[in-house]
């Protein structure tokens, strides 16, 4: 077991250092600093990782650093991928922000249980970090293909009928307060908090009565 687990810390420092020596802003800094200290890049890297995840662990603004890693790196990527005329790495990067978007739902309404997990923020940026690595077991294309695309193609047609009905909804309430504010006068009373009370209470009380909403409201309801 320790020899497996030395061996995969060998492999991963093997392809570290090969990442390292190529050409870019950061690793011409690391060069620098190797140059100054005598340190290998290598070694810098690795106290930079360890840094890293102890500060996530116990840091102040631990959950903005997390958010900024999942985000920022991701972000850029991405525009890179738009840019290119490789469609592979567009297909890839959908892929993460589709993951990115469920997780983000996923934790917004289990906040209050996450809130007691040890270390969260640290688990959370390894978990984002893993969905956007470069290898073959890369997280977010472990997770879309083998949950979110089955869930979501089982599902595609309820899913696509509850959009339609979301948009003539508010495409009805903006109709409803279009009118309510040509008969309350149009632009001259626009801006009069009254009147926009008037128009938002006279619009859903139209809405509620459309035979139509009652509907929607009852099949979400059941599903």
């Amino acid at each position: 077991m320790a020899g497996a687990i030395t061996q995969h810390f060998e492999s991963f420092k093997a392809r570290l250092d090969k990442v390292l020596h190529e050409k870019n802003k950061f690793t011409d800094i690391l060069e620098k600093a190797e140059t100054k200290t005598g340190v290998r890049r290598l070694y810098i890297a690795l106290g930079l990782i360890v840094f890293l995840i102890l500060y996530l662990a116990v840091g102040y603004g631990a959950e903005f650093l997390c958010n900024f890693i999942g985000f920022v790196y991701p972000a850029y990527a991405s525009v890179k991928a738009i840019e290119s005329h490789d469609k592979d790495d567009d297909t890839k990067w959908l892929t993460y922000w589709v993951v990115y978007s469920v997780f983000s739902l996923v934790e917004f309404f289990s906040d209050i249980f996450l809130f007691w997990v040890p270390f969260y923020w640290l688990l959370k940026c390894m978990f984002l970090v893993w969905c956007f690595l470069p290898v073959a077991w890369n997280g977010s294309h472990l997770l879309y293909y083998r949950f979110i695309r089955p869930f979501i193609l089982r599902h595609q047609d309820q899913i696509d009928t509850a959009i339609d009905q979301a948009k003539d909804a508010v495409k009805e309430v903006f109709n409803l307060v279009g009118n309510e504010a040509a008969n309350s006068g149009g632009a001259t009373h626009s801006n009069d908090p009254s009147v926009i009370r008037r128009m938002a209470k006279t619009a859903a009380q139209d809405l509620a009565s459309d035979e139509a909403f009652r509907q929607m409201a009852n099949s979400a309801k059941t599903d």
